[in-house]
């Protein structure tokens, strides 16, 4: 006889067949008695050992500190967002490999606009809606920087503006905003004050559209009457290659575009067809290097002027930023992402000051200081305009097509 507890896994066999059902109900009774302490013995053994177990306590990655990098995409401004933008993300890599900020690291969150002043809205909602976010830094490029300044100047929102792509010098600088940069003034004296010595009084002004004219000609023509200037400004147009083949022979020999890279390739493809030699003085919005890979001002020279070192220069600052390019980016050196990478660095030296505690309060509390910094050779010290620098230099691109500093 064969009989089935309720444990399909026990069988027992009965060598008699004569047992009573009370027999058998007993017999069931004390497996079940004996399974249920099997059990709780194994129960008893696993919650010992589990207990007896050392607990690996596994730590959080550190949250990391957001830096928003707001840029516009527009075609006249991409040029420099593009290269200003690449700067600073090397110099965010490089510090994050180094340890990143105080110990986390720093999640460099670039945020597009098309220009209008809804998407530089959405833009800074977007930066001011993340707790962790700490600054702006590096807004580019002009038109955008100064829309965010002037907007910055009425919200009151705590977070610091830090190294814009801010080239107006008409723009009034409050306790939000912290430009690094000379502005488009220093820019414009330099260059006439070097024009000085061969006797150059006259300039003629030449603005890649009609939207340049309307933002930058105040800034300008003041400019130009602190200096003794006298200035003859062509009609506004997007037709630059037109403007530069009708330019007047009475006009001046020198001529002072406000503009980006593509637009004075333009321009320079139609003054080369004509007789008199002209010469572009232009401003640190244009690279030269792309002006040289697209083959534009062969027969006219471009002098450009730039608000950093020379990207060939031995300071510590510009080798750590080609080394950083070289490492991170396939780009060629230029004067436009060496700023970003300067404004980047600017901006993390000074967070760094602040030691613990550090949030977006005291971010701009620190910024607010305007104390001096020395960027790798780069000395920001800011002046009674609020600018954190008037250093300016330029370069050139000379006929045989090789970029001169």
């Amino acid at each position: 006889m064969v009989f089935l507890c309720e444990n399909k896994n026990i069988v027992i066999e009965l060598t008699h067949c004569f047992f009573t059902l009370a027999d058998m109900t007993q017999v069931k009774n004390e497996l079940q008695t004996e399974q249920r302490r099997a059990i709780l013995q194994r129960i008893l053994a696993i919650s010992t050992a589990a207990m007896l177990t050392p607990v690996t306590v596994r730590a959080q990655p550190a949250r990391p500190w957001v830096i928003a990098q707001i840029v516009d995409t527009t075609a006249q401004q991409q040029d420099v967002s593009k290269d200003y933008l690449i700067g600073s993300r090397a110099a965010w890599q490089e510090i994050n490999a180094k340890g990143g900020l105080q110990g986390r690291p720093v999640k460099h969150l670039s945020i597009e606009t098309d220009g209008s002043a809804t998407s530089l809205r959405a833009a800074f909602d977007s930066a001011q809606s993340i707790t962790s976010c700490i600054a702006i830094s590096g807004t580019a490029g002009d038109r955008t920087a100064q829309a965010l300044t002037s907007l910055l100047r009425t919200e009151r929102s705590g977070l610091a503006h830090v190294a814009p792509w801010l080239q107006n010098a008409s723009n009034e600088l409050d306790d939000t905003t912290f430009a690094i940069f000379a502005d488009r003034q220093a820019q414009i004296s330099h260059i006439v004050k070097s024009l000085s010595v061969v006797g150059t009084k006259d300039l003629g002004v030449i603005y890649a559209s009609p939207q340049e004219y309307a933002l930058y000609r105040a800034d300008v023509e003041r400019s130009a009457q602190r200096m003794s200037m006298q200035i003859s400004t062509s009609p506004p147009t997007h037709d630059l290659k037109s403007v530069g083949q009708k330019l007047a022979a009475t006009s001046p020999a020198v001529q002072l575009f406000i503009g980006g890279t593509p637009e004075l390739a333009q321009l320079t493809a139609g003054l080369e067809q004509q007789s008199r030699q002209r010469y572009v003085l232009a401003l640190a919005d244009v690279n030269l290097q792309t002006m040289k890979e697209m083959g534009a001002a062969r027969q006219t020279p471009v002098f450009a002027a730039q608000t950093v070192p020379m990207v060939n220069s031995s300071l510590p600052v510009v080798r750590a930023y080609r080394t950083a390019m070289s490492k991170y980016f396939d780009e060629p050196a230029n004067p436009l992402s060496l700023a970003g990478y300067i404004a980047a660095r600017y901006t993390f030296e000074v967070l760094n000051r602040v030691g613990a505690g550090l949030s977006r309060q005291t971010a701009l509390a620190a910024f607010q200081k305007r104390e001096s910094a020395d960027v790798g050779g780069f000395i920001v010290n800011y002046n009674a305009t609020g600018r954190g620098s008037q250093f300016v230099t330029q370069s050139m691109l000379g006929k045989d097509g090789y970029v001169v500093g």
